[in-house]
């Protein structure tokens, strides 16, 4: 078992965050199926529209990670981002607003989840294409050692995304110019719908970083304390100048590819077992051996579903974006005109 870090104030913000997540994820589960829990049942009352990918249950991937992020450090993310969107220091009440389609969210209410960035807190986006964040972050990091800049890029990405040519370009460029990216394979073991063992030949995505030259490390993508502790030491590898890092955490998705997608082709013992290594419930029991009373540990709980609640009421409330703002924030054809 990891070590709870020290100082102790370090493990709790990695709780906090955790838990944060965690409340986002439940609250816009429950807003994209407007109280309605059946699959397929009519979502004309929902107030999330749209595709809706959560990251229940690989929350410690995200804290561990983005804990040794500074501001000015990069991060790419996947359709399923609102964790490592929130682990960056983006606003829950911004992201909520996007996700209900309003006008005061990150993309006007226009993107929906899958799009979401915040420039100013180092997040370059989520991306509904998979493994389409791994050139922008290659890119990104390139941009970087062009400015001489002393950040670092953290990249995030599925198990399906290593088996999509970007993988194979992105960590090539990579490792042949050295950039200060971090590669982060949140490997949830599903690929949509088809168990990832059953499409991945070889011996994965660590196998295949180190092929193409880069180092890295295999951790248990749940237990955030573990997390924390590879991902600190292959960012201090990065910031030395020592290349590029891959780091595998192999964590699960508790919930289905969508919100409101069962997921009945899942073993159900397979998703018992999973619920049983839940990483917040399992870095709670660390934090109380290491002297965390229990009445702090559902504090931080409470903080996070009133700071969430507050946000879904802001949400609620928030204008529409106005009809005449449709054709911006779109490409520009050069003639100054959409063309229809």
């Amino acid at each position: 078992m990891s070590p709870v870090p020290t100082p102790r104030a370090a493990a709790i913000a990695l709780y906090r965050t955790m838990a944060r997540i965690r409340a986002f994820e439940n609250a816009a589960e429950e807003a994209s199926k407007g109280g309605v829990a059946a699959f397929g049942a009519s979502l004309a009352d929902a107030r999330v529209r749209g595709p809706l990918h959560l990251s229940t249950g690989q929350e410690a991937v995200a804290a561990g990670v983005c804990a040794h992020l500074a501001r000015s450090d990069l991060i790419t993310s996947t359709h399923r981002g609102h964790g490592h969107t929130i682990a960056k220091g983006a606003s829950i009440e911004r992201m909520m607003c996007e996700l209900f389609g309003r006008a005061s969210g990150y993309n006007s209410g226009k993107g929906g989840s899958m799009h979401i960035a915040d420039f100013s807190v180092g997040m370059l986006g989520a991306n509904g294409v998979v493994a389409a964040g791994i050139p922008i972050a290659v890119g990104a990091a390139h941009a970087l050692k062009i400015g001489k800049e002393n950040a670092v890029v953290a990249c995030f990405f599925g198990d399906g995304a290593i088996n999509r040519g970007p993988f194979l370009e992105g960590l090539n460029w990579a490792a042949v110019h050295r950039l200060r990216i971090l590669f982060v394979c949140e490997d949830n073991r599903w690929s949509a719908t088809t168990a990832t063992e059953a499409m991945t030949a070889g011996e994965g995505a660590l196998a295949r970083a180190r092929g193409i030259g880069l180092d890295g490390l295999a951790v248990d993508g749940n237990d955030v304390f573990a997390v924390h502790a590879a991902a600190g030491e292959l960012l201090a590898k990065i910031r030395r100048g020592e290349g590029p890092q891959f780091l595998h955490a192999v964590t699960y998705r508790l919930k289905g590819h969508v919100s409101v997608d069962p997921a009945t082709y899942r073993d159900g013992e397979e998703v018992s077992r999973a619920l049983q290594d839940d990483p917040l419930a399992a870095a709670a029991e660390k934090l109380r051996a290491a002297g965390v009373g229990s009445e702090a540990l559902d504090a931080m709980r409470r903080e996070a579903e009133k700071e969430v609640s507050d946000a879904v009421a802001v949400a609620s409330g928030a204008p529409w974006p106005d009809p005449r703002e449709a054709y911006t924030d779109i490409q520009d054809s050069g003639a100054g005109r959409w063309l229809g």
